[in-house]
């Protein structure tokens, strides 16, 4: 079963994902002492800043350190390099979270030292990421590209077919840079809450293809038939001319 949620504003989106974030948080910590939750790159950067942590309400509630952070896939690239997906977390979360003098997330990385040895070594920095991933996540967060991607999974791509490695290498990335790591739907499928984040009219075209009656195979529409719970957060005009119904969180 899909949940869509829409929202005339990104501050009114921002705010439903961070409560959504607390009661599945809340929810994990009564029974566990790690909330284990992913998230993705792109625009969700800014709504993680502006919901969890520009709502002081919101912000106070969340057991930082008790988080341990997971990237749904990222770019082969040093930490501190602008198209890193660390590079905005940090950016967004983590140095925000230290000006207020919170505690910090467990943040599991790629193996910064192995992207200086030659390219063989992209499958070792997969399989080290891999061995540092949980059985299950609480909560994978995730974006949905123009052309249906999330993760790095993309399109028509062999790794869609992917199913005894849980972390993948992709070298031919449609979308640059092209050398990365990313989740595999293994991973997805055993996780325990997976919610996309989409915004702006540039979305719709994307998203009727997604909700529509034909089958069309995009990877954002596999995850929707995957056997977990999947919520999707979007403005109004991300579901222009989308047949779906929506609701409010």
């Amino acid at each position: 079963m899909v949940q869509i949620y829409s929202y005339e504003q990104s501050d009114d989106i921002a705010n439903a994902v961070a409560n959504y974030i607390l009661d599945i948080q809340d929810h994990v910590l009564k029974t566990n002492t790690v909330f284990r939750i992913a998230v993705s790159g792109g625009s969700l950067g800014k709504v993680l800043q502006k919901g969890l942590i520009d709502n002081q309400a919101i912000r106070s509630k969340i057991a930082w350190d008790k988080w341990h952070v997971y990237f749904s896939d990222e770019r082969l690239v040093n930490l501190n390099h602008e198209d890193s997906n660390y590079t905005l977390f940090n950016e967004m979360v983590l140095k925000p979270l230290q000006k207020f003098n919170l505690p910090l997330p467990r943040v599991v990385t790629i193996k910064e030292d192995l992207l200086d040895e030659s390219r063989i070594n992209d499958a070792m920095i997969a399989s080290e990421y891999e061995h540092h991933l949980p059985s299950v996540l609480d909560l994978v967060l995730l974006g949905c590209g123009p052309d249906g991607h999330t993760c790095s999974l993309f399109p028509n791509h062999k790794l869609l077919k992917e199913t005894s490695k849980r972390i993948a290498t992709i070298s031919d990335s449609p979308k640059p840079p092209s050398r990365r790591i990313t989740f595999t739907f293994p991973v997805l499928e055993n996780s325990s809450n997976i919610a996309f984040v989409a915004e702006g009219e540039g979305k719709a075209p994307v998203l009727r293809q997604i909700f529509g009656e034909k089958k069309t195979n995009l990877p954002c529409e596999i995850v929707n038939n995957l056997p977990t719970r999947v919520s999707w957060f979007v403005d109004n005009q991300a579901l222009s001319g989308v047949s779906v119904s929506a609701s409010k969180y």
